[in-house]
């Protein structure tokens, strides 16, 4: 009776936010409310789940995510994402010219947010087919293939970062993980697809044809790339420091405080903030004022990342949490591919990823214990089915077709596919690891 429960308040969950036309952040505390009378939680303990839900949810996660935006901010004030695309442009030439794009994507999409990324990178896409001659989307699917393995697979990112901690896994070991899931995946879905859309007719908008910048007002290449992926190299670095302490407990403290992910973002925050503002002759105030701007740009998604985590607690609180793990936990299925498959119909009925990565998580949790599953390969199988299938219901999908003046014929064939091709490849990397590590 529990499991109809939760599977019930899911579909109403589904139905609020798609035919109610509910914010995501609404919809979860209302569900959660609501699950929680059903679960027969006493009325008096349900708003004692929801603040200890969002009070854990949030925590270090809401540092991390605003960290992560103050410093993709900059990454775009300070124009250093249009440096990293001209510096690729020249090294690979017209005739490698979509894996410049695909790796500026990649490189750029680490830091950025997606829409914020979406929308910085988009115009360079336009700027290279004016330029160049070239199929619109022959030359785009590439760079976005690659903002879309981002979002899904790597930390800062909010599904990820919140995934991994929902689950206790390392961060650091996620992200590396995240690498080996992520290259294939946009290398597949990226060029090697979009030579099949060369004869797919896109007249992108004019009012998208990018405004010419003098290179006198961008940093340096080398600044720009190694400021850009700092938080990469700290986060990868941060993996093998425990292994340097020897047995000092000093210097454990030390390691454990640097490799602590929101030391590592404030780190690479401070370094950008001087590399790319203020020896670039930014205004202090600017950088600020643009910093603040960036937070409020999240906000929403941190409230849904709060309102997820308090639908968690309300199953854990009930009991029902255990229910689900005894259940699931006797299914011969690999739960890698269970949660993969939770989060692809939950993807596919609410269209934000974001949203079907974090309450795929909620009713997954259980399981990292009972079945032992690695928890970090268990962030990246969810990533990857909450990336599947994008429709109708996606605003990433309506972006793309209006930015790229697009049929929906045309937008479900190049923008769905793209999307569920990196989808299926990365869940058949996430299980190739299973058998690996």
């Amino acid at each position: 009776m529990t499991i109809l429960t939760v599977v019930f308040c899911v579909i109403v969950l589904i139905l609020i936010i798609t035919w109610g036309k509910i914010n995501p952040f609404l919809a979860f505390l209302i569900v959660s409310i609501m699950a929680g009378v059903l679960l027969g939680i006493p009325l008096g303990d349900i708003s004692k789940s929801l603040k200890v839900g969002i009070g854990d949810m949030l925590g270090s996660l809401a540092i991390i995510i605003c960290l992560g935006a103050m410093f993709g901010k900059i990454i775009a004030d300070s124009g250093a994402a249009k440096k990293i695309t001209e510096v690729l442009m020249k090294g690979f030439g017209e005739k490698y010219i979509q894996w410049a794009l695909m790796i500026t994507g990649f490189i750029v999409g680490i830091p950025l947010f997606y829409n914020v990324g979406f929308v910085l990178l988009v115009p360079l896409i336009f700027s290279v087919v004016y330029q160049y001659k070239l199929p619109a989307l022959y030359i785009g699917i590439p760079m976005l293939a690659a903002l879309s393995v981002t979002h899904g697979f790597l930390p800062p990112h909010p599904s990820p970062t919140a995934l991994a901690d929902l689950f206790e896994a390392n961060l650091s070991t996620t992200l590396i993980y995240g690498f080996i899931v992520a290259v294939p995946s946009m290398i597949i879905a990226g060029p090697i697809f979009a030579i099949t859309l060369k004869n797919v007719q896109s007249k992108p908008l004019d009012l998208f044809i990018p405004k010419e910048t003098s290179d006198r007002e961008l940093p340096s290449g080398i600044n720009c790339f190694i400021t850009a992926l700092l938080p990469v190299f700290l986060l990868a670095g941060s993996a093998v420091l425990p292994y340097l302490s020897s047995g000092n407990k000093t210097l454990e403290d030390i390691f454990s405080f640097l490799a602590d992910p929101i030391t590592v973002m404030l780190i690479s925050l401070i370094i950008a903030t001087y590399t790319l503002g203020i020896k670039q002759n930014l205004k202090m105030k600017n950088i600020m004022d643009g910093y603040a701007d960036s937070v409020k740009d999240i906000a929403m998604i941190l409230l849904i990342v709060a309102g997820a985590g308090a639908l968690k607690q309300i199953f854990i609180d009930s009991g029902v949490s255990t229910d689900i793990a005894n259940l699931l936990g006797g299914w011969d299925v690999n739960p890698l591919i269970l949660g993969f498959l939770m989060a692809t119909i939950i993807r596919i009925c609410l269209g934000s990823a974001t949203v079907a990565g974090l309450t795929t998580a909620g009713i997954i949790a259980p399981l990292i214990a009972v079945t032992g599953v690695n928890p970090n390969l268990m962030v990246l199988a969810i990533g990857a089915g909450s990336l599947m299938f994008s429709h109708v219901n996606d605003s990433g999908f309506w972006m793309y077709k209006e930015y790229f003046n697009l049929s929906l014929k045309d937008t479900f064939k190049s923008w769905t596919v793209m999307e569920t091709i990196v989808g299926v490849v990365g869940i058949l990397m996430v299980l190739l690891l299973d058998l690996i590590v």
